[in-house]
């Protein structure tokens, strides 16, 4: 209580309070100004990462600041921060290293906030990467939180990194169609959509010989804002064209021949008697000279 009396460490305490108030402020504005500052000129990553390194950085110089006008040794400072360092990092080994994962993805930047990226199964568009982990909205409008650590251990595909994109169309029709034919069709239908690109220009690729049908894959290019409504169509408008101009999408089916291809395999049913009855040998006859033991009694019915 003699402390608090004295007036010199009140005085002490006051500035003490105020050096934290004010430092702490101007910390948060400076972060926020760096932030703002690097997401117009750079990216949303960089300004976040900027910002935090800013916040922090004066955070620790204004705390230490405070520490000295209390009275405490910068030494002492130093050798308890190392303590709590080392403790620290025995205790959250895991959130170290999500943490120092996250500064090679803010700092690599595979993708930024609002991309559609692919991670594992997980197909989702980003809606933050923090410091210890990425945040993802799925489709079906769920909520992902995946660390960074498994971040920077799993392939990552971004989906949304290029102003444009590729639909790759699987297409199978039946043997006796022209392969020619079919190409001029499938070009058609693709000039035709208002989505298709002209350059670059669409790609027709023969894959080779099915089971039941010759396959080939149709490669078109979208914008990639326009893609998912462009897949849709250009899929529809592909079967309008094929039963317009009497193109067969075959279903899977075999055909079995022996012989000559014309003629039809034969087949017949097989039967026959049952199998003979086993034979199992004859029980032995009684001996002539077989008498009954005295013992036994006959007993007949009237």
């Amino acid at each position: 209580m003699s402390e608090f009396a004295n007036p010199e460490r009140v005085v002490t305490i006051v500035k003490a309070a105020l050096l934290l108030i004010a430092g702490l402020a101007v910390a948060k504005i400076s972060g926020k100004a760096v932030d703002r500052t690097f997401r117009k000129y750079l990216s949303v990553q960089r300004g976040f990462i900027a910002g935090r390194v800013v916040y922090y950085a004066i955070t620790v110089l204004v705390l230490i600041s405070v520490l000295r006008q209390l009275g405490f040794e910068f030494t002492v400072l130093l050798g308890a921060a190392g303590v709590f360092t080392v403790a620290l990092a025995f205790a959250s080994q895991t959130s170290a290293s999500n943490l120092i994962s996250g500064v090679f993805l803010m700092v690599e930047e595979p993708f930024a906030v609002g991309d559609l990226i692919k991670v594992g199964e997980t197909l989702g568009e980003v809606l933050s990467v923090d410091l210890l982990s990425v945040k993802l909205r799925t489709f079906d409008n769920l909520f992902v939180r995946i660390p960074n650590e498994t971040m920077l251990k799993t392939e990552v595909t971004n989906l949304t990194r290029f102003p444009i994109r590729r639909a790759d169309i699987q297409i199978g029709v039946a043997y006796k169609e022209d392969i020619g034919r079919v190409r001029d069709i499938l070009l058609e239908v693709a000039k035709k959509n208002p989505h298709s690109l002209e350059e670059p220009r669409p790609l027709f690729i023969f894959k080779g010989y099915g089971d039941s049908s010759l396959d080939m894959q149709f490669s078109v290019w979208t914008l990639r804002e326009n893609f998912v409504e462009f897949r849709n169509t250009i899929y529809l408008e592909i079967k309008h064209a094929f039963d317009r101009y009497g193109v067969e999408i075959p279903f899977p089916h075999r055909s079995i021949y022996t012989g000559s291809v014309t003629e039809p395999f034969p087949v017949r049913m097989v039967g026959g008697d049952l199998p003979p009855k086993p034979e199992y040998p004859e029980p032995p006859q009684p001996s002539a000279h077989y008498r009954p033991p005295k013992s036994s009694a006959i007993v007949e019915e009237n």
